[in-house]
């Protein structure tokens, strides 16, 4: 899709920036550097406008209309975060605070959210989510994902939907993330709704359809259902799959060539078979065991079978209520046996490959010019300091961004 550029990105069109001095610069392209990472030491990138023109060291630096120092600091491709749930109303913060109490919790889950989300305004929607990508945007993610899945009728799904398309191109239709409470004694009648008048009024504002395959919300038949359907009208497929129990999803994901499997915390030999042999990404979510005290995924078998693997931040308000990239890749590195480059990787160029993106999560000429900045020498610094705020600058499109002026009247999409 495209849409307005901003009047910083109108401002930067046409004009060339040069960033040196980067101790150590992620490119993500192993012809321009070291290692799958495309490592380059004493590098220097140059924007053209909102793409990037050339890569290679400073001393090589073109000259350029602007300069920046990057005083030593390391440089990474914008995170690409392609897992996340921001358009919700209320928030959990007692089922939280019970489970992680050790109490019982009685409150409805998902469905506390579809009420608040059904109550909330269309203003107090566009601001949320505005506030959520802003707070990413300050941790260096430049490209996000984000669904729907909080309406469970008609109209608030597709409201949902326009919201979302508001603020990001990678927009997902959720309408199978459970079955509607208002269809608590129809499960077959829900799916009919979502593959058919839901799907009507959602497709127009969505490029990704996704469902919810597990225990107690959709199986195999019902998911392959949903997506196929979805497929019909032009919507691209990915997979809730094997988050609480091992289960269909990842099979299913893998039959019908889905961009990605999210969670994938319990896998068979098979699964991982299935997943090295496809096109399709095993989408790690790290957040939701963290906030859970779930199972850990490992991502080692995946890695060492040659399968794709993202790390995303599942962002939501009811089991990974967090939108930093950095803390999942540190959770990937301490809890998942990733190592520090593996789990930059995957949250960088991982996040663009379960979106089908050639054009974000490398630093390459001709990718979009999305660039993070860290108060450290070395990527590897986003494990070995885990919490500590690094990220010292952005890039999105070519314009450095003023982090704190982006709040709740929308500043960029992403």
């Amino acid at each position: 899709m495209n849409h307005p550029a901003t009047a910083a990105e109108r401002a930067a069109a046409g004009r060339t920036t040069a960033i040196t001095n980067i101790a150590s610069l992620v490119t993500n392209d192993p012809s321009l550097g070291e290692g799958p990472l495309g490592l380059i030491q004493d590098a220097a990138v140059v924007f053209d406008g909102d793409r990037v023109a050339w890569v290679g060291t400073t001393s090589k630096a073109p000259a350029t209309d602007s300069h920046v120092d990057a005083g030593g600091r390391a440089a990474l491709p914008g995170f690409v975060d392609s897992h996340s749930h921001l358009v919700f109303g209320g928030d959990r913060t007692a089922e939280f605070n019970a489970r992680m109490s050790g109490r019982p919790y009685s409150a409805g889950g998902i469905r506390t959210t579809v009420a608040a989300t059904r109550a909330a305004t269309d203003e107090e929607l566009h601001a949320n989510v505005a506030k959520y990508l802003a707070e990413a945007l300050r941790q260096g993610t430049t490209t996000l994902e984000t669904k729907s899945g909080y309406g469970l009728t008609v109209e608030d799904e597709a409201r949902a939907l326009r919201i979302a398309a508001a603020h990001t191109d990678e927009v997902t239709f959720l309408g199978a993330h459970i079955v509607s409470p208002d269809y608590a004694d129809d499960p077959a009648g829900y799916v009919d709704l979502v593959t058919g008048p839901m799907l009507d009024a959602c497709a127009p504002h969505a490029r990704w359809i996704d469902v919810f395959c597990e225990q107690g919300a959709f199986d195999g038949d019902q998911a392959r259902a949903v997506l196929t359907a979805g497929k019909a009208r032009g919507l691209l497929p990915r997979v809730h799959a094997n988050q609480l129990h091992h289960g269909p999803g990842v099979q299913v994901a893998v039959e019908l060539d889905a961009a990605s499997a999210d969670h994938c915390t319990h896998l068979t030999a098979a699964d991982i078979d299935a997943l090295a042999n496809s096109s399709t990404v095993a989408t790690l979510l790290p957040g939701a065991e963290f906030s859970t005290r779930a199972q850990w995924p490992d991502a080692r078998p995946l890695l060492d079978a040659g399968a794709t693997v993202a790390l995303s931040t599942d962002c939501n308000p009811g089991s990974s209520f967090t939108s930093s990239m950095p803390f999942c890749i540190a959770l990937a590195v301490r809890d998942m046996r990733m190592t520090p480059d593996e789990a930059v990787w995957s949250a960088t160029a991982g996040g663009a490959v379960a979106l089908r993106r050639t054009d974000v999560g490398r630093l390459a000429p001709g990718a979009r010019a999305d660039l993070t900045l860290l108060d450290a020498p070395s990527h590897v610094h986003l494990a070995y300091r885990p919490g500590v705020p690094l990220v010292s600058g952005v890039w999105h499109r070519g314009v450095r961004v003023r982090t704190e002026a982006y709040g709740l009247n929308g500043g960029v999409r992403v």
